[in-house]
């Protein structure tokens, strides 16, 4: 409903110039994207998921455009992060080895004050668009703590610690899952969020995001 909402308010422009244009992505951005794009996809061992996989470095323009996405009320700023991934066909065929896909969640609190949640928005355009599953609130968020970007490592494992859980495991159980978040910095909170999903049933938890720190 918020999706169709914000396309109904604010017009199809450029994320990143403003121009007005159809695909949220003018060429003349696109060419620039082109150029910082990383789209990496690691192996990761050491964690409760399988991969990560992102489009950029979290620094420049898009460490700015993802704060304004984030904290300063553009939240219409999903299309473009969308329309980047969606044009990369190595992250395209990554997303499409995955039964469903869902997002990390935020605390109702503070999705009250956001008016959104940065991640769902991205996931369920994503799952559209690539006609993949969504499932929708399959995890919440249950203790509203403190942001971890004001934290330290060490602080920001501790943080995260029992605060999410899994609801309908059913959708969850013998499932492949893709995990969508904005950005990857320790991975806490990805890790923790596909501990719960991994216990729940899943099979293999992967995780996307758009910038990695």
């Amino acid at each position: 409903m918020l999706e169709k909402i914000l396309e109904f308010i604010f017009p199809n422009v450029c994320g990143i110039c403003g121009k007005i244009n159809k695909n949220s992505l003018c060429p003349k951005c696109n060419i620039k994207l082109k150029e910082i794009t990383k789209a990496e996809i690691r192996k990761i061992s050491n964690k409760n998921f399988a991969y990560h996989a992102y489009m950029f470095e979290y620094k420049g323009m898009i460490r700015d455009k993802i704060i304004d996405y984030k904290f300063n009320d553009k939240a219409y700023l999903y299309r473009t992060f969308a329309e980047i991934i969606i044009k990369n066909k190595k992250i395209c065929r990554f997303i499409k080895k995955y039964d469903i896909i869902t997002s990390v969640p935020i605390h109702k609190k503070r999705k009250k004050e956001r008016g959104y949640n940065q991640s769902g928005l991205l996931c369920s355009y994503l799952a559209r668009e690539l006609e993949i599953q969504e499932v929708k609130n399959s995890l919440e968020k249950t203790k509203y703590n403190v942001a971890q970007m004001n934290l330290n490592k060490a602080d920001r494992i501790n943080n995260v610690k029992n605060v999410y859980m899994v609801k309908n495991a059913e959708k969850i159980n013998n499932k492949k899952v893709l995990l969508i978040d904005d950005i990857y910095t320790t991975g806490s909170t990805v890790n923790e969020c596909s501990k719960v999903l991994k216990q729940a049933g899943a099979l293999e938890v992967a995780v996307l995001t758009i910038a990695k720190d």
